[in-house]
């Protein structure tokens, strides 16, 4: 069974290779819920990974007849705060943002450990057919994955022209809506504009989620949108009028941006508010960094054993192969902090590496 959720938010200014099955065993238990192992999988998601994780999820189950698989795909931060208040049942959990994991899974003791199993890019989307983004200013031609076009300087006016509308998730609820407001800040930084992130926050609309409406569409109800590379590109396979652009390698989060002279500050970072459970930070802060997936089998679990197989279905071969195919990229290997690597089920240690 599939779920898509959806956040209610207001507006703001060549064939698979197969693993072989994991085997399940007592190893794979560590700490948890006392209660009886179940045959039902929830696996909650961000919905970036909804292509892979179905590519998965298939395969798990010709290795697992027996076991039902509900899936849950939407916002990342609204799914785990939904999961820490108990209102949605996840035996395995992978956001859009391993930092997710990190700063309010973890400090609330529902999670021991984070693993980093895809990265990407953050890219600017449009139509070729809106007339708002004809002049938009690019280098090169659009032929991907091959040939992606570069944005060129005064890209941003086109933005913050009258009437522009950017789109996305809510900056509280889901990390592709908190990294586009990063991008806000650190395109201030890189063409040292003041003023400038401000005026792309007024020309951004929340995309709200609405299951009884029509979704909105670029092009239509609002003309960019900052998106991940994988999700931009299947859409230009899907529509031969969609067309992204690339941002500027210290904007697109495709690695840590640079700090600010000598500081060892974040130069970009958002507060959002915190899961909103007993004994839980208020609001967490995350520092741009990265685009990086990450996964974790919560203590919560009410069935250990086959959250811990699926995972090592998802960093083997075969969760390689979904995500080549889908896309995110595939982390190779997987990696984990050294904090969390001993806390890691023995099956899953030898399909990660520590980070240095």
């Amino acid at each position: 069974m599939k779920i898509v959720a959806g956040a209610l938010a207001v507006a703001l200014v060549g064939p698979v290779l197969l693993d072989p099955p994991v085997a399940i065993n007592a190893q794979a238990r560590r700490g948890g819920s006392s209660d009886p192992p179940s045959h039902a999988l929830h696996v909650c998601h961000a919905g970036s990974l909804l292509a892979a994780f179905t590519q998965v999820e298939e395969e798990f189950k010709k290795q697992h007849p027996d076991v039902a698989i509900t899936d849950t795909s939407g916002g990342s931060v609204d799914l785990v705060r939904r999961f820490a208040a108990g209102r949605l049942e996840c035996d395995v959990i992978a956001p859009a943002d391993h930092l997710v994991i990190d700063t309010m899974l973890k400090p609330a003791r529902l999670a021991d450990y984070s693993i980093v199993f895809a990265s990407g890019r953050m890219v600017l989307a449009y139509l070729a057919t809106d007339p708002r983004a004809k002049g938009l200013p690019v280098t090169g031609s659009f032929a991907p994955p091959s040939s992606v076009p570069q944005l060129a300087e005064g890209w941003y006016d086109v933005l913050t022209a009258a009437g522009v509308r950017i789109s996305g998730a809510h900056p509280f609820m889901d990390p592709g809506g908190y990294r586009a407001h990063m991008i806000f800040e650190l395109v201030q930084a890189h063409y040292k504009m003041p003023g400038l992130q401000n005026a792309l926050l007024q020309h951004y609309h929340v995309n709200v989620a609405d299951p009884s409406a029509p979704a909105p569409a670029l092009g239509k109800d609002f003309n960019f949108q900052f998106t991940y590379e994988h999700n931009a590109a299947r859409a230009a396979a899907q529509d031969p009028s969609y067309r992204y652009a690339a941002l500027p390698p210290d904007i697109d989060l495709s690695r840590d941006p640079p700090r600010r002279g000598a500081s060892s500050d974040a130069p970009a970072s958002i507060a959002i508010p915190g899961l909103g459970i007993p004994d839980s930070a208020a609001s967490v802060t995350i520092k741009a960094s990265r685009v990086e997936w990450g996964v974790t089998v919560p203590v919560k679990s009410r069935n250990r054993e086959h959250a811990v197989a699926f995972v090592a279905l998802l960093l083997g071969s075969a969760g390689r192969d979904a995500l080549n195919a889908a896309g995110p990229a595939p982390t190779l290997p997987a990696r984990v902090r050294r904090a969390d690597y001993e806390r890691l089920p023995p099956v899953l240690r030898a399909l990660t590496r520590q980070d240095r």
